[in-house]
């Protein structure tokens, strides 16, 4: 017998069906080639030569000859079929052994592994000489029952419902709050200006001055040091602070677990900082019964909290439409195969109904009116109109006679066909487009990347300058307390300058905080 050896070639320039009928035509003539496989999507052929007579280098030649490009694809590894079962009845690690060793007896079997832990088995095959129905049927004979672990065809990892709901929820619950929040500060603006402008025209003593601002509704005083427009921030405040905030926090938690700093951590960062802050100098104004109104934060939190939750639900939506084409993909492939036995002259001896991935290259499979191709092949027997349009968008029915090319997934319309197998499982060409829509998905655009990159640096550079604008403050205070004075109006004189000082700083600090964090570069 003849040595028969197999190789891949890469084959790029292929635009459709007929660009592969020319080549497996072209190529099945000449000598030293015993067969030839031709995946368009893949963009790959696959070739059984006999070695002695033509190398794979003179193979990729001819391809290239017919205005193709050609390149011999290196590791062969790509064949290799893979089949992970679920295997019961096992109790003991000599049950293990004895599946491993009779598999790796077994012709056409190149690697197995079975777990007795997990009831798996993991088994590498060459499709050309074993199929995976042959391979349960080897376990079963050694009397263990398998099945194939179950994929998950629904795609629910495509799925964006869930975060979409969240989403809006957190920004729905963020504008419900913030919406007051500006509304208030909004009133506090127009009312400071119209105060300003009388204090120019009327030259008021900063008593009378006084006494005005506090006649304002919103700063009257609930208690000494709380006034209303504080206390009703505050109540505001809080809801967005819990609910709106809630999957910001747990999304940060995370990532300071692994050491890492996202946009998440800032936007905590700076809401959790500006509440707490304006929270514990209203109760330090309480406590020390402050004629004068202490300056709160309480209006950045649901602020912030609303554009970033607005971003995020707008990403989601994004990416649940792209999922969305990808799952309906998913949904068109065939769940079973009718696979018929012939005998002499095409006589249907017995068909049975297999799981897709079980059928194996070569299968004689039965297609029926209205019934979809569970995989790539070629008609063997039998006439018919096949709707393809999921692939071409073809609207009009394409005739398929034998030895036309048939795709998975599309639908066959009025006769029954008899189809040989020729691309089963992954290498069907549907499941080479689910796999390359995915793979665009997942890969990030450099820019993308670059930007991760920085938001990574971003956040510990933002928190270190405000730091230092903190302790910058406080030195320049306690160096030269007139600067702060200039800057720090309307405090009231009778806390001590050191207080002042601090408080400043503080101010400072955080002003620093909240406007870098919904920076550009988190937003978008």
């Amino acid at each position: 017998t003849k040595t028969i050896s197999k190789c891949y070639v890469q084959v790029t320039g292929m635009t459709c069906a007929s660009c592969v009928a020319n080549i497996e035509r072209n190529l099945r003539r000449e000598d030293g080639i015993h067969s030839i496989l031709v995946a368009l999507m893949a963009g790959k052929a696959e070739v059984r030569y006999n070695p002695a007579v033509i190398h794979p280098s003179a193979i990729a030649e001819l391809i290239r000859e017919l205005g193709f490009g050609a390149a011999v694809m290196e590791n062969c590894e790509e064949g290799d079929g893979i089949l992970e079962l679920v295997v019961r009845g096992m109790t003991c690690a000599s049950c293990v052994h004895k599946i491993e060793s009779t598999l790796m007896k077994t012709n056409g079997v190149l690697y197995c592994s079975v777990a007795l832990a997990t009831n798996k088995a993991h088994i590498k095959y060459d499709p050309e000489a074993i199929g995976p129905r042959d391979v349960i049927q080897v376990i079963k004979d050694l009397g263990f029952t398998t099945s194939l672990v179950k994929k998950d065809r629904s795609a629910s990892h495509l799925d964006h419902k869930q975060e979409i709901r969240q989403w809006k929820r957190s920004f729905v619950v963020s504008l419900v709050f913030c919406i007051p929040v500006m509304g208030l500060m909004i009133y506090m603006m127009v009312m400071d200006s119209q105060l300003s402008d009388a204090h120019a025209h009327h030259n008021m003593s900063s008593e009378e001055m006084e006494a005005l601002h506090s006649s304002m509704v919103l700063e009257y005083q609930l208690l000494p040091g709380l006034s209303v427009m504080n206390f009703l921030s505050f109540l505001l405040c809080v809801p967005v602070q819990v609910f709106g905030g809630w999957h910001f926090y747990i999304q940060a938690s995370r990532a300071l677990r692994h050491n890492t700093a996202n946009m998440d951590v800032l936007v905590v960062l700076a809401t959790s900082i500006a509440f707490l802050y304006s929270f514990v100098i209203l109760l330090v104004a309480m406590a020390e019964k402050a004629k004068v109104n202490p300056v709160t934060f309480f209006d950045t939190p649901p602020m912030l909290f609303v554009f970033i939750s607005l971003g995020r639900w707008l990403e989601h939506v994004a990416k649940g439409k792209t999922s969305e084409a990808l799952a309906r993909l998913i949904s068109l492939q065939a769940t079973e195969a009718t696979i018929v036995t012939l005998g002499p002259d095409n006589v249907l001896l017995s068909e049975e109904q297999v799981d897709v991935e079980l059928v194996q290259r070569g299968d004689i499979v039965k297609v029926v009116p209205g019934g979809k191709f569970p995989v790539d092949g070629r008609v063997i027997e039998g006439h018919s109109m096949v709707d393809e349009s999921l692939i071409t968008g073809e609207a009009m029915p394409v005739t398929k006679k034998p030895g036309s090319t048939v795709i998975a997934g599309s639908i066959n319309q009025n006769g029954s066909l008899l189809i040989s197998a020729t691309h089963v499982g992954a290498d069907t060409t549907l499941s080479q487009i689910v796999k390359l829509v995915e793979e665009a998905q997942t890969s990030k655009a450099p820019i993308q990347q670059f930007a991760d990159k920085l938001s990574g640096y971003f956040v510990p550079f933002i928190v270190a300058v405000s730091v230092v604008t903190l302790f910058a403050w406080i030195i320049i205070g306690f160096v030269d307390f007139e600067i702060v004075e200039k800057y720090f109006l309307g405090y009231n004189k009778s806390i001590s300058a050191a207080e002042v000082i601090i408080r400043f700083a503080f101010q400072a600090s955080i002003t620093v905080l909240c406007i870098a964090c919904p920076c550009s570069l988190g937003l978008a």
